[in-house]
């Protein structure tokens, strides 16, 4: 087990920006910049004991410094969209800015995944990690309160990689977090996903309208191209004539997570046949928003010159459901004084 850390860029402000390897005995190797709080690779073995990095991303920081889709990065405040860029809390309306169509989206124009985060290295015998600490003043992006997060990314000998997300506020606030990797167990770069194996532990989801926010409905997934009950092929349905398909382009989906959230239990399951590589996914979180690379659309150059094409990648964004501070009927992403924000998601990587 080992931690490793190297300079991987400075900002146009000439801030210093670093790049940490996490390795174990097994070949598995996570490398995490403390810009974003990104995941910038994550190589992986096949059945034949072959590594391929399984992210998309760029090879050093300028990439990220430009504009993407949030590859790799850690997101907030509030993961996902929130609906026209509003939300009341204790009958105070709070405006946020509308950065995608008429919506907020994943904290605004600048978000947690352009914060560059205090990081501290964390060996050990049978895990290692990384810690990353970031304080969102009070005002930050349109939310109220001081928000103090905190997220420590640890890899062990069993090929899992911890995410283990906690906040505190000085004021009642809304809080979402999440990773955003884009991944291709084939590896990033080698063509599309849509012959990648997807089982999600879902019985619901929550349908979506035309600018991709929840109605409030929770739906079966039972008899709709959603239903990923059992492993199924990615593009086994994605062109099917579905009105929730047509709205999003593909999957772009929040499902509800069976069992009590809170609780670190399976989300997904992916597995690639040609590598045999295999992840899983379990969650603390109430959902899991499946997208499948929909707004790729060939004009990003990354990794080895591959150019990202649409449907090249997938996410698996583990968090509470989208637009949540104006629904209800959802679980609460409020956060009040003196209590703390917690949710823990495990990628683990296998074969088969």
């Amino acid at each position: 087990m080992d931690v490793k850390q190297q300079p991987f860029g400075q900002t146009k402000d000439g801030t210093v920006v670093d790049l940490f390897t996490l390795s174990n005995d097994n070949g598995l190797e996570i490398k995490i910049s403390n810009y974003g709080g990104t995941i910038v690779s994550v190589l992986a073995p096949d059945t034949q004991g072959n590594l391929a990095d399984v992210v998309l991303g760029f090879e050093d920081l300028a990439g990220y410094l430009q504009p993407h889709p949030y590859f790799g990065a850690l997101v907030g405040r509030f993961a996902n969209r929130i609906a026209g860029g509003k939300f009341t809390l204790q009958g105070v309306e709070y405006t946020l800015a509308r950065n995608n169509g008429q919506n907020h989206l994943h904290g605004g124009l600048k978000g947690f995944d352009k914060a560059i985060w205090q990081a501290e290295a964390v060996p050990g015998e049978v895990e290692v990690g990384l810690k990353l600490t970031h304080v969102s003043p009070d005002g930050d992006e349109g939310y109220p309160g001081k928000l103090r997060a905190t997220v420590l990314y640890t890899l062990n000998i069993d090929n899992e990689l911890k995410i283990h997300y906690t906040a505190t506020t000085d004021r009642t606030t809304v809080v979402n977090l999440t990773n955003h990797a884009y991944f291709n167990l084939a590896g990033a770069g080698a063509g599309d996903i849509l012959e990648h194996e997807v089982m999600l532990n879902a019985d619901v989801f929550t349908p979506i309208d035309e600018t991709l926010i929840p109605t409030g409905e929770l739906r079966s997934v039972s008899g709709t191209p959603l239903d990923f009950s059992e492993l199924t092929p990615i593009g086994a349905r994605i062109n099917q004539e579905d009105e929730q398909l047509r709205l999003a382009g593909g999957y772009d989906h929040n499902f509800v997570v069976n069992g009590p959230a809170g609780t670190v239990r399976l989300a997904a399951r992916v597995h690639e046949p040609v590598t045999g590589r295999v992840m899983e996914v379990y969650t603390t979180a109430p959902g899991t928003q499946f997208y499948s690379g929909n707004f790729l659309d060939g004009t990003i150059t990354g990794k080895a010159g591959a150019v990202y094409h649409k449907r090249t990648g997938f996410c698996l964004e583990t968090q509470h459901f989208p637009d949540s501070p104006n629904k209800p009927e959802f679980p609460t992403t409020v956060l009040e004084p003196g209590d703390e924000y917690r949710q823990t998601t495990i990628y683990k990587f296998l074969t088969r």
